[in-house]
């Protein structure tokens, strides 16, 4: 079939042994749950955790039109993911196994994109990634902060479609001061006389939500802190008679924050909430899109360890926690040891239940990437939109800045602010595609339109700036010798273009961090820090995402929920034609004491 999911270094699904020796999974698992010695009772459970599917069923790149690959050869997806949970289910016994995610589900892929907003889901089209989670058999799901990215009633939609509970302690009702979803999960695994073991889930999602998506759960939600949370939640998890606790926590595992100081609560503090809060076992970490296979934290009151682990994202890998328990009479059941791997769903088939299931909706949805949309009469790439001024962002800040220039009420020269989201973006001489445009933006963004000053513009620009690294020659270097400074992604790199008239200005990266951006002009004539600018940014900008300076208070002129992908589609599909000749200048370039860089 056209797009059809293959199966890369994959193995035949030839039964549990063969997938898990491939992987090099082998069972630690110990004596039976009936074995006693003087009077303990002894089991081994087994819980599989994912996190950040981000929309992937299949090993398919949607964007390139194949099965997808990275540097490191990954493949990804729930189809691959289900053979290894199946095989494990098997080789453990259903009783002895849970399977739990750490959210961000329903966003980042054309087949989540499409089944969003080009055919939404309902009452007759259940989502692809309902169906396939379902057919995996998750006992229980945090929410992470993109599955609120289309909007409450698509996200209760999807929750209706489930088997199996969205978990979220801290997504409050804004009406009611109580959960808006359930907070935790008590499973019985086993039962043995009058000595059931019980697994109580607590799900905690990204207090983050309030300010990304902010146009879809003001008034309606709101999302304290996960290590308050953590606090008042867990002790009655206990007490609804939880013998072992596992937290799955849609936050990395370190503090770290884009937030600022936008809320009071970090992003990410999941090793956190093991120190401080007693009576947690394991957290299932998400959010951070980091490895960890295992990682121990002591927690504080107790001094017990607490087993941490993350899987890669988008079902690269699946993490394999392992407790030990013994019961007794006096006690109870009790953990006696943790343990957790990650295994690699490289070297799985995909689950051919899944396939059959889903084919005719992948189908669908490689038909819509692939329809003819225009032509472009030249090339244009994101190869080097990072570190040059180049057509493929000029034409993103085009149709932003046209887009927001028409929705105006009063005439103010226009500005539009763009990432290099994907490097790997790029637009043919020729035919133009759905998929072609839609790589250029990864992201399901709307567009904001905001006043900002001359003054307030230079500061997000030096903000910006902040992602180069200093140099002291004009070079030749190479492109990681000067990008990604501490870090920073490219998605919290922007670049400026005037639409009217050319916003121009140079980063001299022997400069300081924040005395960068020279030479800053609005139609030739220097920017005065009274000016005045409608400037077009994204929401997740507008929301204080990054925290870039002035913009998340600065007065909103624009804000029609428009989705900026969808933007540029339209925009190519009315012009039919793109002619970067018409919209493309070199505008701002990166320099050493005023002399233009070279990068080789």
């Amino acid at each position: 079939m056209t797009g059809s999911p293959l199966h890369r270094r994959a193995l035949l699904a030839g039964g549990a042994a063969t997938v898990l020796a491939a992987t090099g999974f082998h069972s630690t698992a110990h004596a039976a749950p009936d074995d006693r010695t003087a009077g303990a009772r002894r089991f081994t459970l087994t819980v599989l955790g994912t996190t950040d599917l981000h929309g992937n069923v299949f090993n398919w790149d949607y964007f390139a039109d194949r099965e997808f690959d990275d540097s490191a050869h990954n493949d990804i997806g729930l189809a691959k993911l289900s053979t290894l949970v199946k095989a494990i289910r098997r080789e453990r016994g259903a009783h002895r196994t849970l399977l739990v995610d750490a959210g961000d589900t329903i966003q980042g892929t054309p087949l989540a994109y499409y089944y969003a907003k080009v055919e939404p889901i309902g009452r007759r089209k259940a989502h692809p990634m309902a169906t396939a989670m379902n057919e995996l058999g998750y006992d229980a799901a945090a929410l992470g902060n993109h599955e609120f990215n289309y909007g409450i009633p698509l996200l209760r939609e999807f929750e209706k479609q489930l088997d199996f509970p969205l978990l979220a302690a801290n997504a409050v009702d804004s009406a009611t001061g109580r959960p808006a979803f359930r907070p935790y999960v008590v499973k019985t695994v086993w039962r043995t006389g009058s000595a059931p073991l019980r697994v109580g889930v607590l799900g905690l999602t990204n207090p983050g939500i309030a300010i990304w998506d902010k146009a879809h759960v003001e008034g309606r939600m709101t999302f304290p802190g996960v290590l308050e949370q953590a606090r008042h939640w867990v002790p009655r998890v206990r007490a609804a008679g939880a013998d072992l606790v596992v937290v799955a926590a849609h936050s990395g595992a370190d503090l770290s924050s884009s937030l600022g100081d936008l809320l009071p609560f970090p992003e990410n503090c999941s090793a956190l909430v093991a120190e401080e809060v007693p009576g947690i076992d394991a957290i299932l970490v998400g959010h951070a899109h980091t490895e960890i296979a295992q990682r121990f934290v002591t927690n504080r009151d107790t001094g017990r360890q607490v087993l941490l682990t993350e899987p890669l994202f988008w079902g690269k890998r699946l993490s394999v926690m392992e407790f030990d328990l013994e019961w007794t009479p006096r006690r109870g059941w009790q953990p006696t040891a943790s343990r957790s791997r990650v295994l690699d769903t490289t070297t799985s088939a995909e689950d051919p239940v899944i396939v059959r299931k889903l084919r005719d909706d992948h189908e669908r949805v490689v038909a819509y990437v692939n329809s003819r949309i225009g032509t472009s009469r030249a090339a244009m790439s994101a190869a080097t939109a990072r570190y040059e001024d180049t057509a493929v962002l000029d034409l993103v800040n085009r149709v932003q800045g046209e887009a927001l220039k028409a929705g105006l009420a009063e005439a103010l020269p226009v500005l539009s602010l763009a990432s290099p989201f994907n490097k790997a973006a790029a637009i043919p001489t020729g035919e133009v595609s759905v998929r072609d445009v839609a790589g250029l933006y990864v992201y399901d963004n709307t567009l904001l339109g905001v006043r900002l000053t001359g003054a307030q513009l230079k500061d997000y620009l030096e903000r910006s700036a902040g992602y180069f690294k200093a140099v002291g020659t004009a070079g030749p270097h190479q492109p990681d010798a000067l990008t990604n400074a501490n870090g920073t992604p490219d998605y919290l790199y922007d670049v400026a273009a005037g639409l009217d008239a050319p916003l121009t200005y140079d980063i001299d990266l022997a400069r300081p961090v924040g005395q960068r951006v020279v030479g800053l002009a609005y139609d030739g004539a220097p920017v005065a820090p009274d000016q005045a600018f409608a400037v077009a940014v994204n929401n997740y900008r507008q929301s204080g995402g990054g925290n870039f300076p002035h913009v998340a208070t600065a007065p909103v002129l624009h804000n029609q929920q428009l989705e900026i992908r969808q933007l540029i589609i339209e925009w190519v599909r009315e012009h039919g034609e793109i002619d970067p000749a018409a919209f493309s200048s070199t505008d701002w370039r990166l320099v050493v004491d005023g002399v233009p860089v070279v990068v080789a």
